[in-house]
């Protein structure tokens, strides 16, 4: 039983919770780095390791950081991660760097990476969260790839950077531009909620608990969640 629920932390981040495709986080650099394989797939691998690190040294601090300040310190963990991140990007693969250019570093503020930490990290083990990081980075991954696949086979007729010259006469160059790609995404989502037949994610209660800003809140969710101050 403990190892499905692993497995199920593992795979919810693929199609279920798709960060992308199903709670539709991370669209800036979804949509920016998507005009060509290989800097898709080099984005991708780069959030996962930022998550994947982050997640399990946020569950190894839980305890510890002070609730009032959690957000602040998960950004300077984060933003810790990007940084060694990008140094190695630029050191062993400067022409991925020059790829991703200023969309390397805004991983630090990258809603999938800063929504986990908070939502999972920060209330489950450290074995827990690194699946939780390595399942929606595969999702974030895959989302990104497949968009760049379409686009770029089909709209600049090659492959990570290599022509297809039969495809040459055929290419829709409008894919490669911003209409295109958000085309191409809300296609994705389509078929990602067909596949799932609407389904997913599945819905989070949420609180005022543990809010330092609930007894100023004017929202009214406290009442509406049964925690009035």
């Amino acid at each position: 039983m403990k190892n499905n629920g692993n497995m199920s932390v593992l795979l919810k981040g693929i199609l279920k919770e798709n960060p992308v495709l199903v709670l539709i986080l991370g669209t800036c650099p979804t949509l920016a780095t998507t005009n060509n394989v290989a800097g898709a797939f080099g984005m991708g691998i780069a959030a996962m390791a930022v998550l994947v690190c982050s997640n399990m040294l946020i569950s190894l601090l839980r305890k510890i950081i002070p609730d009032s300040v959690r957000i602040p310190c998960y950004i300077v963990i984060i933003a810790g991660f990007v940084t060694i991140v990008q140094m190695i990007v630029q050191a062993y693969f400067p022409a991925l760097y020059e790829m991703l250019g200023v969309y390397l570093a805004l991983i630090t503020v990258n809603c999938i990476i800063l929504g986990r930490a908070e939502m999972f990290a920060s209330k489950n083990s450290v074995g827990k969260s690194v699946l939780d990081g390595l399942g929606m980075g595969l999702g974030f991954t895959i989302a990104l790839c497949a968009m760049a696949f379409i686009r770029e086979v089909f709209g600049n007729a090659s492959f990570a950077g290599i022509a297809i010259p039969f495809l040459e006469p055929y290419k829709i160059a409008f894919l490669v531009k911003a209409p295109g790609g958000m085309l191409v995404y809300g296609l994705l989502i389509a078929l990602v909620y067909v596949i799932t037949q609407g389904k997913a994610p599945v819905k989070t209660e949420f609180s005022c608990a543990g809010c330092p800003s609930a007894g100023s809140c004017q929202t009214g969710a406290c009442q509406k969640k049964g925690g009035e101050q």
